[in-house]
């Protein structure tokens, strides 16, 4: 008789916090801004490692928070390359593809990159070289992400996701 009330109990708790627990849908399409967190040189970083972002502002759906302020998203360096000699500009691509939310779920994002690109010298360089030999040597400039630096996310699909 013990068990079976004590079994009917847990039963009324769990369908209760199941019902009190609300979710929301976050559109495809709704925005994500966010912010890189450290700074980030193309010179100092190698293809596929991670970069921390981010999110700068709260995501409300339905009066709802669906996404707070301050959860970090990873991000993939796709391309890192640094300034060369003959004015070559350095490149810094990172893709970010999706977060995960403190509850486990997953946002995936469309087509998301932070790109960044030093300026390219080279027409300098090789003019100047024709002139002054050693001046082939003056490199393009390096490829920066400083910290802060800000870019928008764009949600791929719609999401359900759990709120508290």
């Amino acid at each position: 008789m013990k068990k079976t009330i004590s079994f009917l109990i847990c039963m009324a708790m769990s369908i209760s916090f199941a019902i009190a627990q609300k979710s929301v849908t976050i559109k495809a399409g709704t925005i994500v801004p966010l912010q890189a967190v450290k700074r980030v040189k193309a010179a100092d970083v190698n293809e596929g490692e991670t970069i921390d972002f981010r999110v700068i502002s709260d995501i409300v759906v339905d009066n709802s928070i669906a996404i707070s302020k301050g959860t970090l998203v990873k991000g993939v360096v796709n391309e890192a390359k640094k300034s060369s000699i003959a004015g070559t500009k350095g490149r810094l691509v990172i893709n970010i593809s999706n977060l995960i939310l403190p509850s486990g779920e997953q946002i995936y994002f469309s087509n998301t990159a932070a790109r960044l690109y030093g300026k390219n010298r080279t027409p300098l360089a090789v003019v100047t070289a024709l002139f002054v030999w050693p001046c082939i040597f003056i490199p393009g400039t390096k490829a920066v992400m400083p910290a802060g630096f800000e870019v928008q996310a764009v949600v791929a699909a719609n999401t359900e996701v759990k709120i508290n």
